[in-house]
């Protein structure tokens, strides 16, 4: 089977559990299949931890949950040395970061020295306790939510953790009908818990992100990409750009969606279509545009506008 067709089987069978929500689904889909890592902020109650579940249930990835709190510490999320009396000796017990995919549940409730732990391993694929270094298993990613309306007793991700996303996704509210569906789904199953088969078998999915690495982009493309990073850059609204980091995640996930749509090549359409997600997070911008209420995503939306793309055919 193609990837376009094992994709579409994992977002099928995701799709029986997570109502609606097929666009930022199938985003987040595209991030892992291009081997990073998933920001999902909004409100509390639309489904972000079911998304991660079922996609990890799907995809055959061990899933951890891990439960950001204030005094969560770093070894609390790395693991850490553990003293054996049998052995007289310390061994190393591993923290939940040691999984396929980890949601980081209100990442924005953890302090910065445990966010910096979790940035280690979210970049280098490893984590360093008492100066030892321990690697990851592969394929690891890390879904995070983030709950954008409370303020007391969290920490605001800084830029360089915002970085390591490679895209950020809201979900928002269901229309009636589908919020109608989540209920009659609820009581069809007389049960809280739900459950997503696999689809894929263990390992493929590294498989699957090898293959694609296989899959080329054209030069206008490339070009176009790093357009739409320099225009954030020279935006009067913007205090600092997108990074090349960013206009590399702009091709990656381009590529990926491109992929899930059962094509070889990218289009400018596959561009657009994840430049927001990849995009408008790595913005910073500049403090009085805050009163005027323009943020990372009207910049990015903006820009889409005008900056010129190469021809679709």
């Amino acid at each position: 089977m193609t990837i376009a067709v094992e994709a579409k089987a994992v977002l099928d069978e995701v799709g029986k559990v997570v109502v609606g929500r097929t666009r930022t689904v199938r985003l987040a889909l595209a991030a892992v299949l291009a081997g990073g890592h998933v920001l999902l902020e909004d409100v509390p109650g639309l489904g972000k931890t079911l998304i991660a579940r079922s996609l990890a249930q799907a995809l055959s990835l061990e899933f951890r949950r891990l439960q950001c709190t204030p005094d969560l510490l770093p070894a609390d999320v790395t693991g850490s040395f553990l003293y054996d009396p049998g052995s007289r000796e310390f061994e190393f017990h591993h923290g939940p970061v040691f999984t396929g995919l980890l949601l980081a549940d209100e990442i924005n409730r953890t302090p910065p020295k445990t966010q910096s732990a979790l940035l280690e391993a979210m970049q280098e694929r490893q984590v360093t306790v008492e100066g030892r270094t321990f690697p990851l298993p592969k394929p690891f990613h890390v879904l995070a939510t983030s709950n954008p309306v409370e303020y007391e007793g969290t920490y605001p991700l800084p830029e360089a953790q915002l970085d390591r996303f490679l895209v950020r996704l809201d979900i928002g509210y269901p229309p009636a009908e589908e919020e109608v569906e989540i209920l009659r789904r609820r009581i069809a199953r007389q049960q809280e818990e739900t459950e997503v088969p696999p689809v894929l078998a263990q390992g493929r999915l590294a498989e699957l992100q090898a293959e694609l690495e296989q899959t080329t982009v054209d030069d206008d493309l490339l070009r176009y990409c790093v357009d739409l990073a320099v225009a954030t850059r020279q935006h009067p609204s913007v205090e600092v750009g997108a990074s090349p980091r960013g206009a590399q995640a702009l091709v990656l996930v381009a590529r990926a969606v491109a992929t899930l749509d059962g094509r070889v090549y990218v289009t400018p359409e596959d561009v657009k279509e994840c430049a927001v997600a990849v995009l408008a997070h790595r913005l910073v911008m500049k403090p009085e545009t805050w009163t005027s209420g323009v943020n990372g995503v009207q910049v990015v939306t903006e820009l889409l506008g005008k900056v010129p793309g190469p021809p679709s055919s």
